[in-house]
Formats: C-alpha cells, sequence, structure tokens
C-alpha cells in the first residue's frame, strides 16, 4: 500500500486522506459526508480513505495520532491537515483553496 498510497498523493490534483479506524465512532460519521463531498467536488479533488490499523508505517510517516484525522495532498505534500469530523463546506472550501493554489 505505502508505493501505491505514494503514487496516488504524487497527483497535482489534491487528493484528500482520511485517516481512519473501523471502530472509532467520529469516523463512521466521516463516511457519508465523505459520499456527498464527492458528488459536490467530482474530478476535481480524488478522496482516499487509509485504515491506520492496516497502514501502520504511513499512519507513522505522517504521524497520525488521533482519528479521524484528514489531510489534502497535493504534488505528494501535505498541504491541509484537520483532527475530527468535519462538514462537507469545510472539506469543500479546503479543496477549492487547494485546487486553485
Amino acid at each position: 500500500m505505502s508505493e501505491n498510497f505514494k503514487e496516488a498523493i504524487a497527483s497535482n490534483v489534491p487528493t484528500l486522506v482520511d485517516f481512519y479506524t473501523t471502530w472509532c465512532g467520529p469516523c463512521q460519521q466521516m463516511h457519508p459526508i465523505l459520499e456527498e463531498l464527492k458528488s459536490k467536488v467530482g474530478d476535481k479533488a480524488r478522496i482516499l480513505k487509509i485504515n491506520v490499523e492496516q497502514n501502520m508505517r504511513i499512519a507513522a510517516e505522517y504521524q497520525i495520532r488521533n482519528v479521524p484525522t484528514l489531510m489534502i495532498f497535493k504534488n505528494g505534500q501535505p498541504v491541509w491537515r484537520q483532527v475530527g469530523v468535519q462538514s462537507v463546506p469545510t472539506l469543500e472550501s479546503a479543496i477549492n483553496a487547494v485546487a486553485n493554489s
């Protein structure tokens, strides 16, 4: 997964990554939010979900200490990060800012 992850975030299209665990209640709340977000942003951004328990090396590399942690990557670099449940407008605004930078 590590190499695939690096390839996925290397794009100049913003990639929103949801770092989560299956047992985390707030992480489960993010699923419908991300579904709605995807319908709003379409091809303007990619959305990935990374289970931190199955991808410990990636979680350690990006110092994921709390879940959910949401990060936006562009050209392989992290450009935005928030911890906790985020709203569709917050995420859409962050993606638009990154896409237009």
